[in-house]
C-alpha cells in the first residue's frame, strides 16, 4: 500500500511521514523527491524546468520505482510528495492502480496564516524561504478546485506533527 502525503511546502509532511512510518507495521518513508534530484544530476541536463514533476520520466519513475520497492520489501510505502498538478496526480494514481497497488491520499491542510507563520519560522530552508511561499497560491487554487475531493483531508491548523500521524495512521489501519 502507498500513504501519500500532499499539501504545500512547508505544511509538514516529510516531519509527519517518520511518525506515520513509525505508526505502521513494515512501513517505510519514500522520498520521491529523490526521483526528481537523480533526473537533475543527469548531464548534460534534461531541458530547463522550475519543477521536475514537468519532466515526464518523473511520473512513472515514481511508480515503478515504488512498485519495485513494494515488490521487494513488502508493507506501506509513506510517500511525503506535493502534486499540486491535476494531470500528474492522475498520471501517477493510475499508475499504481494499474499495478492494483491501493493508494490512501493524505492533504495535509493549514491556513493561509498557519502556513505563513510556520514559513516564517522554518529551520530547514530559513525564515520566508522563498520556494515555499511561491507554493502558497498553487496550492490554494488545486485545493479548492480538485485536490481536496481526491483526498483524505487533515486540518493540521491546529495539530501537532505527532496528533496529524495519529490521525493519518488510524484511518489507515482502520
Amino acid at each position: 500500500m502507498i500513504v501519500w502525503l500532499n499539501g504545500t511546502h512547508g505544511a509538514g509532511k516529510t516531519t509527519t511521514s517518520t511518525l506515520v512510518q513509525q505508526s505502521l507495521p513494515d512501513a517505510r518513508v519514500f522520498d520521491a523527491e529523490k526521483v526528481g534530484e537523480t533526473l537533475m544530476d543527469i548531464t548534460p541536463g534534461l531541458p530547463e524546468t522550475d519543477n521536475f514533476q514537468h519532466w515526464p520520466p518523473w511520473r512513472p519513475l515514481v511508480v515503478e520505482t515504488a512498485r519495485r520497492v513494494l515488490d521487494y520489501a513488502g508493507g506501506t510505502l509513506v510517500v511525503p510528495m506535493t502534486v499540486l498538478v491535476e494531470q500528474y496526480w492522475r498520471e501517477i494514481s493510475q499508475g499504481f492502480a494499474h499495478h492494483g497497488i491501493p493508494v490512501r491520499h493524505f492533504v495535509l491542510h493549514a491556513d493561509q496564516d498557519t502556513l505563513r507563520a510556520r514559513i516564517a519560522g522554518d529551520t530547514v530552508l530559513g525564515p520566508d524561504s522563498p520556494f515555499r511561499l511561491r507554493h502558497l497560491d498553487p496550492y490554494a487554487e488545486a485545493s479548492r478546485t480538485w485536490l481536496h475531493a481526491e483526498a483524505e483531508v487533515v486540518d493540521t491548523t491546529h495539530l501537532t506533527p505527532s496528533e496529524a500521524a495519529l490521525q493519518i495512521a488510524g484511518a489507515v489501519k482502520g
